[in-house]
């Protein structure tokens, strides 16, 4: 009996093993975002996420996403913020704006990592829909089209997850075409 204790714990071991292993690294506006650096290290690199970038400084964010997390962070493109109305980003980026800058990035955040075969198995489990908790405190609604991946927001907005599983050290970053806005 406990060979066979020994035996299922290595064979655990050996397949948690593996799963580090196996992270691989993804390209991201031109850049390399290696499984063993956290979000922000990765983020800086990637010239499609410029905005994104800066809006978390602005933000007071950067400590935050550094953390242990684990983060689940959907992550809009620069070209998703300029779908905005012209002088958001400007406006929101001012130092009066904080909290709603604030509120607006951590509603593209959810605790713990959920890599899209985690989202997609709480979609089935949804029968269609997966109502995903952010760390603003609003809800997201993940959902399939054929093989893409959509996230909804609260507001009625959808963004296509254009690349997903870029495994972090603390967390998971799935690029999304779309800011998603919580009902402020």
């Amino acid at each position: 009996m406990k060979t066979g204790k020994f035996l299922a714990a290595a064979i655990l071991a050996l397949g948690f093993g593996f799963t580090s292993f196996a992270q691989k690294t993804v390209m991201v506006g031109g850049a390399a975002m290696y499984p063993n650096k956290n979000i922000i290290e990765n983020a800086v690199n990637s010239k499609d996420h410029t905005t994104l970038v800066a809006a978390v400084k602005a933000a007071g964010l950067v400590e935050t996403l550094q953390g242990k997390g684990p983060f689940t962070v959907f992550a809009p493109t620069n070209e998703a913020f300029s779908k905005l109305p012209a002088g958001t980003v400007e406006t929101l980026l001012k130092p009066e704006n904080i909290k709603t800058l604030q509120t607006i990035l951590t509603y593209h955040v959810v605790s713990g990592k959920m890599n899209s075969s985690d989202i997609a198995k709480a979609i089935k489990a949804g029968k269609g829909k997966a109502t995903l908790k952010t760390v603003s405190g609003g809800t997201l609604t993940a959902w399939m089209d054929g093989k893409d991946l959509y996230i909804s927001d609260e507001s009625g907005n959808k963004a296509k997850v254009t690349i997903s599983d870029v495994n972090q050290s603390n967390g998971v970053i799935h690029v999304v075409d779309t800011v998603l806005l919580p009902k402020m």
